[in-house]
């Protein structure tokens, strides 16, 4: 394939309180491909996911999905093709069982019967959840949230997956499911993040966002072990693993 699956122009936005949060943002995704978003916190990246998913609306600039750009006449199509996994599993999880969170959104489209069943199968199973689909969501451990939460967004069948801090809180053994998880998906996948031993073995590309602004784009391997760069941008790798670093 050929077009990009994500194309964003020069993007500026400024808060109402006028903190300068996105100067400038311009990058590109090709289709399939996994792309870690890396950062302090205040960098801007979080604030960038909610302009991809259109839910936030930049003063200047443009952003393509694939063919569409998004526009106020095509808000609704571009929120379906963004899937947006938030930090907190819980601001994705609000309906009495995992199976009615993930039937959600496919039968706001229109969904229903076996159609609405079969896509809620498929979710989870995906994620390797399906033996969550009966319970309460708020006594999942922190790692079935995540899978959960996972789970609401694939349900959309979107085109593009935006995850912001996916393995935060999770424990080793629910960190390297999640890893496994999205490894295994065939969708183009964003990455934000400042766990950069994620970054290395999950996204091959990297980008260091900043004070509203791209500083750096390669490979994540060249990144994570330029000391120096990521000093400048109040980042590091844990102590002993700078040795170990090599390409995902």
């Amino acid at each position: 394939m050929s077009r990009l699956a994500l194309e964003i122009s020069d993007l500026h936005f400024t808060y109402p309180d006028g903190r300068k949060a996105l100067d400038g943002v311009t990058l590109s995704m090709r289709p399939g491909e996994r792309l870690a978003l890396l950062g302090p916190n205040g960098a801007g990246k979080t604030t960038l996911a909610l302009h991809v998913n259109g839910l936030l609306r930049a003063d200047r600039g443009a952003i393509r999905l694939g063919e569409l750009e998004l526009s106020d006449d095509n808000l609704l199509e571009i929120r379906r093709r963004v899937g947006l996994v938030f930090q907190n599993p819980d601001d994705q999880l609000f309906m009495p069982t995992v199976g009615e969170d993930v039937a959600f959104g496919p039968a706001n489209l229109g969904l229903e019967g076996d159609e609405l069943e079969r896509r809620v199968d498929e979710a989870l199973s995906t994620v390797e959840a399906s033996e969550l689909r009966a319970r309460v969501p708020h006594h999942l451990s922190g790692g079935e949230r995540r899978r959960a939460s996972l789970a609401t967004v694939l349900a959309m069948h979107p085109d593009l997956l935006a995850l912001d801090e996916p393995a935060a809180g999770l424990d080793p053994a629910g960190r390297r499911e999640l890893i496994e998880t999205l490894k295994n998906l065939e969708i183009t996948q964003l990455v934000i993040t400042h766990d950069l031993p994620l970054a290395l073995e999950l996204c091959p590309r990297s980008l260091i966002m900043d004070r509203g602004r791209i500083f750096a784009d390669g490979t994540t391997a060249e990144i994570v072990a330029d000391s120096e760069l990521l000093a400048r941008h109040r980042l590091e790798m844990p102590f002993g693993f700078g040795s170990r670093a090599a390409g995902c």
